[in-house]
């Protein structure tokens, strides 16, 4: 079936050594040793054909996310062979090896009838860009013509199927292709799905595109689709007149932010300090640092409405919040984070979680994120080029 994996963290000869090297260490030594992270992610979920065995939703199925975003970890830890694996698998079997045709199907995994393919042809916006920014910038820094040929090819796919243009707000990513355009003049919009800084590099690389555009009203969003300071997962974005429009809370997902709208923090940490926009969007999302204080973790849940939290975020979360705290001159809130996530990743190669928990995949996608910016494996650039750390010898610097 597959080569699939069973069990939640089988006994490896790798593990001794992942949760050896997962021990903090100093600034400089993480721009030379081995990405232990990356390392455990790899070994624990991706098969050697590329594809991963597992996502938030099904076990053992593989979405479309998970996909792009080891696709950018694989371009940060200079395994080109893992990153050749991955895009290929992709390509194929959710793309049908036809970029320049068709997007990426968002779920791939076994129907009820038994046969492994893609179960639900609809795509997510937000992994097509991560894909196509991946690709990019592997041809840029591994000088590989055909990424970024796949790269331009998926992206005139988003053009054509995941942009419009809305009324006062101007050229918007949509969510997908399919069921975000309501009637009577209503869309339903995903904050975290437009990372400024990929925004930044797909206009810089596709100049008469619309990506320029769409950063700006993706700020719009990112900064008016707030309340009392925080992210909201899912955001209602109704036209009001040819040229003007409103956000709102969602009709769906209702006015709260949670398992979205946590990376929302993570992309606006991230961020180059250079970039024009970086200190108002940090600025906009306030409220985190508000609502982790009182007891030193991240809420799972917050309501935009009267700025309530509720519940305790996993360690993933805190992953994720360690760019933003930075990037706010919060560096001990930083710290605090910091150590929850790497405590969080060592108990989970450990197996050390309770049984009714979710999958640690997400957590641990955003660990990787979160952890290794914290680490220095990687920064963007004010023009959204990605600077890994093995490009140029500890060329990233720290907060």
């Amino acid at each position: 079936m597959e080569g699939l994996t069973m069990g939640y963290f089988s006994a490896r000869p790798w593990l001794a050594l992942a949760l050896a090297l997962m021990v903090v260490q100093p600034a400089q030594s993480a721009c030379t040793a081995p990405w232990a992270l990356w390392e455990s992610f790899a070994q624990r979920w991706l098969q050697d054909d590329g594809r991963l065995l597992e996502s938030s939703l099904k076990a053992n199925h593989s979405t479309s996310e998970g996909q792009s975003y080891a696709l950018f970890f694989a371009l940060v830890a200079n395994d080109r062979a893992r990153f050749e694996r991955i895009w290929r698998w992709s390509r194929e079997n959710l793309a049908g090896n036809q970029p320049e045709r068709m997007l990426p199907g968002w779920l791939w995994g076994q129907g009820s009838d038994g046969v492994w393919q893609v179960q639900d042809r609809n795509a997510a916006a937000d992994a097509d860009l991560w894909f196509a920014y991946a690709l990019l910038e592997a041809d840029r820094l591994w000088k590989v013509p055909g990424y970024r040929a796949d790269a331009l090819a998926l992206l005139e796919q988003v053009k054509a199927q995941e942009v419009a243009d809305l009324p006062g707000l101007g050229p918007t990513l949509l969510p997908g292709p399919v069921g975000y355009v309501q009637p009577d003049h209503l869309w339903r919009l995903n904050p975290s799905y437009v990372p400024l800084p990929v925004l930044r590099r797909l206009a810089a690389v596709d100049a008469k595109g619309p990506w320029k555009a769409i950063a700006q009203s993706s700020l719009k969003l990112l900064r008016d689709g707030t309340g009392h300071g925080f992210a909201a997962d899912w955001v209602a974005y109704r036209g009001t007149s040819d040229k003007t429009g409103l956000f709102g809370a969602d009709a769906v997902g209702g006015a709260s932010g949670s398992y979205d709208a946590i990376r929302v923090y993570l992309w606006a940490g991230m961020t180059d300090p250079a970039d024009p926009a970086a200190a108002g969007l940090v600025a906009a999302l306030h409220g985190m640092s508000h609502a982790v204080v009182p007891q030193g973790l991240p809420p799972e849940k917050v309501s935009l409405a009267d700025g309530s939290v509720e519940g305790t975020g996993p360690f993933g979360f805190s992953a994720a919040l360690v760019p933003y705290f930075h990037a706010a001159g919060q560096p001990w809130l930083a710290e605090l984070q910091a150590r929850r996530a790497r405590q969080g990743v060592q108990d989970a190669l450990q197996g050390k979680r309770e049984s009714k928990a979710p999958s640690v995949y997400y957590d641990y996608m955003l660990s990787l994120f979160g952890l290794g910016w914290s680490d220095q494996r990687y920064r963007f650039a004010a023009n959204g080029q990605l600077k890994p750390s093995w490009e140029t010898a500890c060329s990233a610097k720290a907060p």
